[in-house]
């Protein structure tokens, strides 16, 4: 590291806080880049972070990051950065893991809440001045299956509870004693954990392993019943099959943070879909959180400017930060 570090920030149309980033101005040169400028920036860099967290320019930009030591992504998942050429280097990667596991907890826990109390049908009888009586769901005593069981899943494990249902998860090993999940299946138990599903949430890290991990026979294996609701990445479905399963009546409904190809376009058959609840990739994004993920990599900055250990750092074999019992 030189004397006074290069840190580039990739940003997009919004540039950081620069408020936020006064730690990390006093300590170091910061060059302020988008995508079209990143190679020419890296030249000579230390550290970049990631603002504009869904960019691929850092993998696209790779040749000329010779004196990078760490990268920063400005969100929990790194999929957009990890080329081979990412994976097999020596440079440290971290996350932005912790930033947003209450916000998405809350937005899974609100649209468990919109189905079984039917909240979009409401909006719509009002609309047409019907006064209509309806019964609607409890969700107390329902089943949730949890998909992933870092740090957002548990969140939403605990908050799910908190609520009344039973919540079990599926992670990579199968255990029966966990705090947050208290059973956990492997992949290979996965299809009988969805039979037994009311509500499905995918969190998983979208991996080589995960990806379309949600297909026809995932639907087919749950309930008719079951509402299907992603906070993870649209990757991990495979979204004919989600349109079909949904047309032909294999589940009931599905909440899409994020969907594949993102934006969903206008054309596409889930905007019209009934049961469907579409929002644009922002199940996390609580006012404050763009300053929140500033502060987060700043703090991380001082540690690594003082030889410190980095937080959130990234096994880049598996793809994401790996958490005991996940």
């Amino acid at each position: 590291m030189s004397s006074t570090p290069v840190v580039v920030v990739l940003h997009g149309a919004d540039r950081p806080s620069p408020q936020a980033l006064a730690p990390v101005a006093e300590r170091a040169e910061i060059r302020y880049t988008e995508a079209a400028g990143l190679a020419d920036a890296l030249e000579g860099a230390d550290v970049v972070f990631a603002y504009d967290f869904l960019s691929t320019a850092i993998a696209e930009a790779w040749h000329a990051a010779g004196s990078v030591q760490w990268v920063h992504v400005a969100a929990a998942g790194v999929d957009a950065l990890l080329s081979p050429q990412v994976r097999e280097s020596e440079v440290v990667v971290t996350n932005s893991r912790g930033v947003f596991d209450s916000a998405i907890a809350e937005y899974v826990l609100g649209q468990v809440l919109s189905f079984a109390k039917d909240l979009p049908g409401s909006l719509r009888l009002q609309d047409e001045r019907r006064w209509q009586h309806r019964e609607s769901e409890r969700v107390a005593g329902t089943r949730a299956l949890v998909v992933g069981t870092g740090p957002i899943g548990r969140a939403i494990a605990r908050l799910l509870r908190a609520a009344g249902l039973e919540v079990s998860g599926s992670g990579r090993r199968e255990r029966t004693d966990d705090a947050d999940f208290g059973t956990v299946t492997d992949t290979a138990g996965l299809p009988e954990a969805l039979g037994r599903a009311d509500w499905v949430v995918a969190i998983a890290p979208l991996t080589d392993s995960t990806k379309g991990m949600f297909a026809a026979d995932a639907f087919a294996a749950m309930p008719a019943h079951a509402r299907f609701i992603n906070v993870g990445r649209g990757e991990l479905v495979v979204t004919d099959d989600l349109v079909s399963a949904l047309r032909d009546g294999a589940i009931a409904g599905a909440a899409l943070d994020v969907v594949d190809v993102e934006p969903l376009p206008q054309d596409h058959p889930l905007w019209t879909l009934p049961g469907v609840m579409i929002t644009p990739h922002n199940s996390g994004d609580f006012i404050g959180w763009r300053d929140a993920l500033v502060t987060l990599f700043a703090e991380n900055f001082v540690r690594w400017a003082d030889g410190r250990p980095l937080d959130n750092v990234v096994d880049k074999s598996l793809g994401y930060v790996p958490t005991t019992g996940s």
